[in-house]
């Protein structure tokens, strides 16, 4: 913390992001003056009030609070913040002294020993996880995340400054900026092409992240990266694996094999094979950092997961509603398997609000394929997030590349309604935009709440 000991007052350019609202919410808990902009007032901007942080929707500079002045404010702005912004143009003219949110997150991790977990996909519920596994071990540790976890409600876990841990994020190369003493890779998919270019360098960010684990740390890896260090996999040869796998009433039971020795019988609530190899990760990590052997499978039995992050939201014999995060095709190909594997026999309608015009553009043929994977598909229109539109591409043209032909094109003032109708058995919506805001409207549509 010594690094910002001088600062009483922390100003946030987008803090209704959830990697800017946690370091808020931190902040804030060390009895700094916090406050912040967003665009759109959000379930996330509403807790953060709750918690005693304002939060402004207008960026005229005449608006802002007061008592940011400029000798002893930092202001902290995220890479997604537009440069015409007028409230970051003042701070930069008035010279402020200003940080983005990855720089801050680094220094804070100078000072700590750190556990960072990146990865295109995963990520969020593996460090999630793995902070999980350490508070409920007695570890005293301060947690930075991607998402909300349910254990917490929160996506910022304090219980003391021993341990770090953080999600370390690859867009804008932001995980670059961390000094983690031990790191997980759980994938290196192709992603972000808007700020990479091409695939081959998001693969090369990944190892200098490798690269940046302190020389007496360790890195864990899924097996089969081009990677050196532990690797980590499900059933496989991995120096850390997930064996003897068994599905007993909507849960996996497995035994832990490590270099050293086999754990036997733990417990994962969580779905889905890729669940399956995030537990291993968290496990493997927890280890290392020392966590005792013997607490670690009642930690595990305990974890409620993350928000959006195949969240149950109705689950009867009858009728199932999951909301996911999914907003990749590898991401939306693993619900897929995970639904299979839970649920067989079941019909299941997909749900897709695809996110980003230029994701949808380089990846539409593998959308098209992952979500014909589905037995009945709704698109929504692509929700925009940072981006301007770009010409050709839109819902209808990767609506005309999914083969499957039982798809339709439907906007989100109809969604419940037209979900209702197909009177589905599984129902799973997709998708990193606003979707997650419609899902307390579907489920009172499907069960017939007022």
């Amino acid at each position: 913390m010594a690094y910002y000991e001088y600062i009483k007052n922390i100003y946030f350019i987008g803090i209704g992001g959830i990697g800017m609202s946690a370091l808020a919410r931190y902040f804030s808990s060390q009895g700094k003056n916090v406050a912040g902009y967003d665009r759109h007032r959000t379930e996330l901007t509403s807790r953060l009030e709750t918690e005693g942080i304002p939060v402004i929707t207008s960026e005229e500079v005449e608006d802002l609070p007061s008592g940011f002045n400029e000798g002893d404010t930092l202001v902290v702005y995220t890479p997604a913040i537009s440069r015409d912004n007028k409230q970051y143009n003042h701070f930069v003219a008035a010279g402020y002294q200003m940080e983005k949110r990855a720089a801050v997150l680094g220094n804070l991790t100078k000072h700590h020993f750190t556990l960072a977990v990146a990865g295109t996909h995963g990520k969020t519920t593996t460090s999630t996880m793995l902070a999980h596994l350490l508070k409920a071990t007695g570890a005293e540790v301060t947690a930075f995340l991607g998402g909300i976890s349910e254990n917490y409600n929160s996506n910022l876990i304090l219980s003391g400054d021993k341990v770090m841990v953080v999600e370390a994020d690859e867009f804008d190369r932001s995980f670059l900026q961390l000094e983690p003493n031990l790191a997980a890779i759980t994938s290196m998919d192709a992603d972000h092409l808007d700020i990479y270019g091409e695939d081959a360098q998001i693969k090369e960010s990944f190892h200098a992240f490798a690269a940046l684990v302190a020389e007496d740390g360790k890195l864990f890896f899924s097996n089969g990266l081009p990677l050196q260090g532990i690797s980590i996999g499900v059933e496989d040869n991995a120096d850390v694996s997930a064996q003897n796998v068994k599905i007993e009433n909507g849960c996996y039971h497995f035994d832990l094999k490590t270099i050293e020795k086999t754990y036997p019988d733990l417990m994962l609530r969580l779905p889905g094979k890729h669940n399956l190899q995030n537990a291993v990760m968290a496990l493997a990590m927890a280890l290392e950092f020392g966590a005792p052997p013997e607490l670690l499978a009642e930690a595990l039995a305990s974890f409620k997961g993350v928000e959006r992050r195949f969240s149950y939201r109705i689950n009867t014999d009858k009728l199932v509603l999951i909301d996911d995060y999914a907003h990749h095709p590898a991401e939306i190909t693993a619900v897929h398997q995970a639904i299979r594997e839970m649920h067989p026999g079941k019909r299941v309608l997909a749900v897709f609000q695809p996110h980003l015009f230029s994701r949808t553009r380089d990846f539409a043929d593998d959308f098209a394929k992952s979500l014909g994977l589905f037995d009945e598909i709704l698109l929504l229109d692509i929700y925009p997030a940072r981006e301007e539109p770009i010409e050709g591409i839109t819902s209808e043209w990767l609506f005309k590349k999914i083969t499957n032909p039982n798809k339709q094109l439907v906007g989100k003032e109809e969604l419940s309604a037209v979900i209702k109708s197909k009177e589905p058995e599984v129902v799973v919506l997709m998708g990193a935009g606003d979707i997650g805001e419609e899902v307390e409207k579907i489920r009172k549509k499907l069960t017939g709440e007022n």
